[in-house]
């Protein structure tokens, strides 16, 4: 009988328990040891608990063990009609070793196997021994082949008893090497599906159930069939597309909208849907940021974002679609304006990492981000600008496994993009993904009656999408070879095929990492593979060989600088990105990061001064050269001052930054031309770091900023919205302190009561305008106004505590006497 780690747990714990017990009674007596005995039984007892903790706990429902309350995701078990739950922690299952069934479908091929309440112990005569989940899906691709006769092999517990059963399933032979391309296999799976989907689309409620994306995904899905015979309910989706319009969320739904409308006039040639893509082009097009990016919502007047701000997620597909209205035919000048200032702010990632949430940095911790990297892949092919295409390409096909089951929400969108994207590295690309990852992640998604479920990533609940009929999006990954839309490969990629080996190596790049376990495969390597690694084309290996060589207690500085001074950009990168890891231990190596600073390359500048920042105070005498470089500001080449927003950063961020310590060293006009200069940086963040040094500076020393800071708290960063906030609050903070007048007016001109974190905004304004005491009298008018505002504002409900406050703070105001001295920033008045 096969043990269970968690009764080994249990028995262990106990065993240690009562040996700590019957030592402790008998040595006690030696008085000198009792500390001992005491500090040993805390310290095992201590481990015996962490091991039980809750989140931790493998349950055994072969001993009786119930599904934990609230942990409701379970999984779509393949076309065998069931579905079952697995245990998962910290977004893997690799740590469970049943699945017990929760659902198993009438006249489903499980159902003359399985009841809800069996577990399911192994598959093929064996244990699961790694990953049940993975482990299913590839006894069922398996299950599928002419080898394997259709006969899935269980072993089923039931009721105490334990034995092998067979769940009968259709064979659809095997995933070709190159699949989907020469792939009966995929063949088959795609027309079932097609016409699954294209009868749910027919069901006349059908319109009430469905999301707006999911419904142009779907009508995508058949007009990449090719099939002639889906076109009526196609055209319905395009009539009720051409006329679709929302009032929330416009920015998520347009992008899919005018996708699947150009697609559908590029297809059939049926211009009469030609105006509703215009409208909504236009309407995208014209309601974009001034920095080219798009949040929840349109941008306002002013051209800022509304809500917390950029979100590359809807800004990415907004791009596509009106590339592809370009290309169906809308021609006006705006909308290709709007494209080019997307593209220019998404070229900036190419080579650096996976497209970010937002305005962020280039994200670095997975090969993709809830498939930004596959849509910008998609987006650069359609601009034809290959090199930035492969270069998301190859980042789309790195990711896989434990990487692909992440995504902010949910991974929907991971799982979509995929296939789009890798297909511009050829077939054997698609192929060598399909054999990593998702031939058995399809087959487990796979319903009986061929549609396909969305499965989510492997968390306790169910993700945001978890009611998206995910069918199309398989199908678009299974329809590439008919290459019918330009989302599936309708204009011949330019870049050229990978061979079987470069795609593995490629494969290889994604591997060693999950939530759960994120360092032991890079631990584990030698210096001289993870120096090999810090040459990587991949950013994010890179990154995770610099962690590495950051933990390790000795590595040689030396051999590091070396590589810092490479011809190759990619070494250099990783070797600033070891050196900064290392922190202090790396201090040698400030003179060569230091020349760094002059290279041509801005992204070497940057990772140069990342690492100067992170050695600390021996990097203090390149001080003058990174302030000189944050004052230089934006460059032709440099248009949105990207390197002085990354070089503000090192400079002044309050955890990291050179400056954290002290300024008693900084030359204060080199100090000043600095400040200003970043004060006008595009992003919020960036200019937010700048913050750090304001109440650290004498009131004569900050008087000759006071006009740039007056002028950086009045108007709000263009970008970086969701950050924005912390150098305005700073700012008033900053001129309560030395009671300047313009303060006040500042405090009460930028509470934004309708905008995103107005709650913690208002708190913090009406704080500082108190302490100003009697001064602000004068400004009971508007105080008075701004209680009838918050009062009929949207978010009054959360507002309670603020509006009492501001009552109480009138009060005060409407008796208080005396006069309080101010400096007037702008003369007196």
């Amino acid at each position: 009988m096969t043990s269970h780690p968690h009764r080994l747990n249990q028995h262990t714990a106990a065993m240690a328990k009562s040996l700590l017990l019957s030592v402790e009674s008998n040595i006690r007596r030696l008085r000198g040891l009792a500390w001992i005995i005491t500090f040993v039984y805390a310290v095992l007892l201590c481990d015996v608990v962490a091991a039980q903790r809750p989140e931790d706990k493998v349950p055994d429902f072969t001993v009786g063990d119930e599904i934990p309350e609230g942990m409701t995701h379970d999984w779509n078990l393949g076309p065998t009609g069931a579905r079952g739950w697995m245990h998962s922690q910290k977004m893997v299952t690799k740590a469970a070793r049943q699945i017990k069934v929760t659902q198993v479908a009438d006249g489903s091929p499980a159902s003359a196997t399985l009841v809800v309440g069996d577990v399911i112990l192994g598959v093929g005569g064996q244990p699961f021994a790694y990953d049940p989940r993975t482990e299913f899906g590839r006894a069922m691709e398996a299950a599928q082949s002419v080898q394997g006769g259709g006969r899935l092999s269980l072993t089923r517990w039931r009721a105490g008893e334990t034995s092998e059963v067979e769940v009968l399933l259709p064979v659809l032979g095997s995933y070709s090497p190159t699949a989907p391309y020469n792939c009966d296999k995929s063949q088959r799976i795609l027309t079932q599906a097609c016409q699954v989907l294209a009868g749910r689309m027919r069901d006349p409620k059908y319109s009430q159930r469905q999301n707006p994306i999911v419904r142009c995904l779907n009508g995508l899905a058949l007009l990449a069939s090719g099939n002639p015979e889906f076109l009526p309910v196609v055209k319905q989706e395009a009539e009720w597309a051409a006329d679709f319009s929302a009032d929330s969320f416009q920015t998520w739904y347009y992008g899919y909208v005018t996708t699947f409308l150009a697609e559908y006039i590029l297809v059939t040639g049926d211009r009469s849907v030609l105006p509703g893509l215009e409208r909504l082009t236009l309407a995208a097009a014209t309601s974009q940021s001034s920095v080219g990016s798009w949040g929840h919502k349109f941008a306002g007047p002013d051209g800022r974002l509304q809500g917390y701000g950029m979100m590359n997620s809807p800004g990415i597909p907004l791009t596509i679609g009106m590339v592809l209205a370009r290309k169906a035919g809308v021609t006006d000048p705006r909308v290709s304006a709007a494209i080019e200032r997307s593209a220019k702010l998404l070229r900036f990632y190419a080579g650096k990492g996976a497209i970010p949430y937002g305005d962020h940095h280039p994200w670095i911790e997975t090969h993709e981000d809830n498939g930004k990297c596959g849509m910008a892949a998609v987006l650069f092919a359609l601009l034809e600008e290959w090199e930035h295409a492969d270069f998301f390409a190859r980042m789309s096909l790195a990711s896989h496994g434990a990487e692909r089951d992440t995504g902010h929400t949910g991974n929907f969108f991971n799982v979509l993009w995929a296939m789009p994207a890798i297909q511009l590295l050829g077939p054997e690309a698609t192929g060598g993904w399909q054999q990593e990852f998702g031939a058995w992640y399809f087959d487990l998604a796979r319903q009986v009656d061929g549609g396909f479920a969305h499965q989510g990533p492997p968390e306790p609940k169910p993700d945001s999408y978890h009611r998206w009929d995910a069918t199309s999006t398989y199908i678009l990954a299974l329809a590439l070879p008919l290459r019918q839309l330009h989302l599936t490969g309708k204009q011949p990629s330019q870049l050229p095929p990978l061979d079987a080996a470069e795609v593995q190596a490629i494969l290889a790049d994604g591997r060693g990492w999950d939530n759960r376990d994120r360092n032991v495969f890079y631990d584990a390597m030698s210096p001289q593979q993870l120096v090999e690694r810090l040459r990587s084309w991949s950013p994010i290996v890179r990154k995770r060989a610099a962690m590495a060589v950051g933990r390790r207690k000795y590595f040689p500085v030396e051999g590091l600088i070396v590589l810092s001074q490479a011809e190759s950009l990619l070494t250099a990168y990783g070797a600033c990105e070891a050196l900064a890891e290392m922190q202090g231990r790396a201090d040698a190596a400030v003179p060569y990061l230091e020349r760094l600073l002059a290279h041509d390359d801005l992204w070497l500048r940057v990772k140069a001064a990342d690492a100067l920042a992170a050695i600390g105070s021996a990097a203090t005498p390149t001080l003058p050269r990174l302030l000189t470089m944050v004052a230089a500001g934006p460059t032709e080449s440099d248009p949105r001052g990207m390197e002085q927003r990354y070089l503000t950063f090192a400079l002044f961020d309050r955890r990291n930054g050179l400056l954290k310590n002290s300024l008693e060293q900084v030359d204060s006009e080199l100090l000043y031309t600095a400040v200003r200069a970043g004060l006008t940086n595009q992003d919020g963040r960036s200019r937010g770091a700048i913050g750090s040094i304001y109440q650290r500076l004498s009131f004569e020393a900050i008087k000759p900023l006071l006009p740039a800071i007056h002028e950086a708290t009045a108007k709000p960063a263009p970008s970086g919205i969701m950050f924005a906030n912390e150098i305005r609050l700073a700012g008033i903070d900053l001129l309560a302190k030395h009671r300047i007048a313009e303060g006040m007016t500042l405090c009460l001109d930028i509470m934004n009561i309708e905008s995103w974190g107005e709650k913690k905004r208002i708190a913090h304004c009406l704080k500082t305008l108190r302490s100003y005491g009697a001064a602000a009298k004068p400004l009971l008018p508007r105080l008075r106004q701004l209680q009838v505002e918050l009062a009929n504002c949207s978010q009054a409900r959360r507002l309670q505590e603020e509006m009492e406050y501001l009552r109480v703070m009138i009060e005060e105001l409407e008796v208080a006497e005396g006069t309080v001295e101010l400096y007037h920033l702008f003369g007196d008045k």
